[in-house]
């Protein structure tokens, strides 16, 4: 694809601009932030690969990861930025990710230790293992606000912590695998997978696309697992004081 082909494809940015001007859905602004950042941005990480991919050096690879994860930890963070040290519990988990999966692929030998496949899946893990991490403190909050009398009165009959939000805690988790667990029941059915498509697109053999499509989403699994039960378990304790109490405002929005 050449630069002036990509031009063209701006009709799929100009259709909604004017269909947001039509209905006055005020989202113009917006649009075409989007759509220079996301130009600037995948331009520039474009080139940035581009040179790791030929360099090569682990300090690069990890230079790279390590900007995933801590970009990732501050968009996610603003969802739970009331609980405390909300910032390092998903920074932790998000490395405890990166470590597990890649530990398990580099490991075993399932993918070759280059950077042309190590940052790749490292940037789908990272990035759904944030978007789980919303979808979690979302709910968590959520739940926890819909029921604080509930949790009080465990606590005063007696109930620990773990108890008093145990049922919270464990809808919360439910709430944020379910997408990634229901997505993988269609998938073929419904859509065609980025990376999938993508691969087939570059002329690669579709049976090897769909090998590699695999992997991605049984990796996703433990993505979705380790990313609600590690910020869960990490975040709930400070949601309580020394006594057994639940602090005020701990989790207010």
């Amino acid at each position: 694809m050449t630069y002036t082909t990509l031009s063209l494809t701006l009709i799929f940015v100009l259709i909604p601009l004017l269909l947001s001007k039509t209905l006055k859905l005020d989202l113009e602004k917006d649009t075409i932030i989007a759509t220079v950042r996301s130009i600037v941005q995948l331009l520039a990480v474009g080139y940035v690969l581009k040179f790791v991919f030929d360099s090569e050096h682990i300090i690069y690879i990890l230079l790279m990861i390590t900007l995933m994860i801590g970009t990732a930890t501050l968009n996610a963070r603003k969802k739970g930025k009331a609980i405390k040290g909300i910032t390092w519990k998903i920074a932790l988990t998000l490395i405890v990710i990166e470590a597990v999966t890649q530990g398990i692929l580099l490991g075993f030998h399932i993918v070759p230790a280059t950077a042309q496949y190590i940052i790749p899946i490292s940037g789908m893990l990272i990035g759904n293992s944030m978007v789980l991490s919303i979808l979690f403190l979302n709910r968590f909050t959520a739940e926890i606000e819909a029921s604080r009398d509930e949790v009080e009165l465990i606590l005063s009959l007696g109930g620990t912590p773990k108890q008093a939000i145990h049922n919270q805690l464990t809808n919360a988790i439910r709430a944020s695998m379910i997408p990634t667990i229901e997505s993988q029941k269609t998938i073929e059915l419904v859509q065609l997978p980025g990376m999938m498509s993508g691969q087939i697109i570059g002329g690669a053999d579709p049976v090897q696309a769909v090998q590699f499509q695999l992997l991605i989403i049984f990796a996703l699994l433990t993505t979705a697992a380790i990313s609600s039960i590690l910020i869960g378990f990490l975040s709930y304790p400070t949601l309580f004081n020394e006594r057994m109490q639940i602090i005020k405002n701990s989790i207010s929005k």
